[in-house]
């Protein structure tokens, strides 16, 4: 079982799960490590959630379970930090100040919004929220570099109504390409995450044919996520990435210790 780079926990605003029920799931599947990567979304707007979370707090429990469940599955210290350009200097502060093993950067907002929202989609073409989602997202990617691995790039479309990337991505493949190489050219990677499969897309996000032009590009760094914010979900849909991600063209995908990546056969 590939190991889960992308779980959630009580420590970030959606999720009320103790990561001892996470690591326990993981463990049961046979997985050998996974990453804690909760949401520090500094500067969101006011709404139902608040992403921000206490890191030494963080850190204190996750070590204790580290010795706890040493031996047994190993557990790497991860973060998602919500990326904003204005952000870009407190953000590499922050990952300087706590000992990550991994950093994923995502884009959760765009024009100060939320997909997820009603609001995102109203008074606005849903072709030019899209678009203008993939342009903010291009600006965070190039303004913050203290992201390890970019998460779910193509987001966006997990909420809108187009069926999947069939309009996206011809429309949108120069932006979604200048990401895909700013990204290689400086030495980071991006994530295969499975939660678009289980809520109903039919593919992970991103879409096979980014992962496949992420590869052409010469991309390599890859880590496997869930987006598990309850146990139930923990590894769901893993089974089906072997012979995708080799049609994509990876032989390896990828984890993290010390912000330093390791490769494993896929």
């Amino acid at each position: 079982m590939y190991s889960d780079y992308h779980l959630h926990t009580m420590f970030s605003g959606d999720s009320d799960t103790d990561p001892r029920l996470q690591i326990e799931r993981a463990a049961s599947l046979g997985m050998e490590e996974i990453c804690l990567t909760d949401h520090q979304d500094f500067d969101f707007p006011p709404g139902d959630f608040v992403f921000v979370f206490d890191t030494q707090k963080y850190f204190n429990m996750l070590k204790g379970l580290q010795e706890e469940y040493d031996g047994r599955i190993k557990i790497r210290i991860g973060v998602e930090a919500g990326l904003q350009p204005h952000l870009s200097d407190v953000l590499d502060w922050y990952v300087r100040m706590y000992p990550f093993d991994y950093v994923i950067g995502s884009t959760h907002l765009s024009r100060r919004l939320d997909p997820y929202e009603p609001s995102f989609w109203e008074g606005i073409d849903e072709d030019k929220a899209i678009e203008a989602y993939f342009q903010d997202e291009l600006e965070n990617l190039t303004s913050v570099s203290c992201y390890d691995v970019a998460g779910h790039i193509d987001f966006v479309l997990r909420t809108c109504s187009m069926p999947g990337l069939k309009r996206a991505w011809p429309r949108y493949s120069g932006l979604i390409d200048a990401m895909l190489r700013h990204i290689i050219e400086h030495g980071k990677g991006i994530e295969c995450n499975t939660s678009g499969l289980r809520s109903g897309q039919g593919f992970p996000n991103p879409h096979p044919d980014i992962l496949k032009r992420y590869r052409e590009l010469g991309g390599e760094i890859i880590t496997i996520g869930s987006d598990a914010h309850v146990p139930g979900h923990v590894g769901k849909d893993f089974e089906l990435l072997h012979d995708m991600l080799q049609d994509c063209g990876f032989k390896y995908y990828t984890v993290f210790r010390q912000r330093k990546p390791e490769f494993k056969r896929l």
